[in-house]
């Protein structure tokens, strides 16, 4: 197996695995296991567990990202469809709320590359917000929305938290007419 499939599985099982039983539950045997990758190769990818979780948020990210810009500009880049994104993932199988935060929560102070790689992420989705809505206040408050709707998803295990939000945001930016 070449360097890059051997990543890309490594990343895949990770993501799998970190996402639906936490970071800190996940040794690197278990990754290793999981995509069939070879324990030395491992290692050759990813000297530790902090790299691994690094680059499994670094890319997650891209991927979230780039899945909520699709579905949003494919509506014509409607702020509002942000919602409708994400009750769509709070729907789907295995949702269980944003990885960033969770990853934050668990390691308190993460190491500074997992801590640098957390906080691009929520500072890339704002800015996307802020591209989306032109007055810098209104985006923030929409970043607020899209973050509490989906702590609480998480918790109540409802995707409709984001019909709640949505409700909130269309106050919002109608009332910036």
């Amino acid at each position: 197996m070449n360097p890059t499939e051997a990543t890309d599985r490594l990343l895949e099982a990770a993501e799998d695995l970190f996402y639906a039983h936490g970071v800190q539950a996940v040794g690197m045997d278990a990754v290793r296991a999981r995509s069939g990758v070879s324990l030395k190769r491992l290692y050759q990818s990813f000297p530790s567990k902090t790299d691994l979780v690094e680059a499994y948020l670094l890319r997650r990210d891209e991927r979230w990202r780039t899945s909520l810009r699709d579905f949003v500009h494919a509506r014509g880049d409607d702020p509002l469809a942000v919602f409708g994104w994400l009750k769509n993932w709070f729907a789907e199988p295995g949702f269980r709320g944003c990885a960033f935060v969770n990853s934050f929560g668990e390691f308190g102070e993460p190491a500074p590359g997992i801590a640098a790689a957390i906080r691009k992420h929520k500072t890339e989705v704002r800015a996307y917000l802020r591209g989306l809505v032109p007055d810098q206040s209104r985006a923030d408050q929409l970043f607020s929305l899209v973050e509490g709707a989906t702590v609480l998803a998480a918790i109540t295990g409802e995707p409709g938290e984001a019909d709640t939000a949505r409700e909130a945001a269309k106050v919002l930016l109608e009332a910036r007419r």
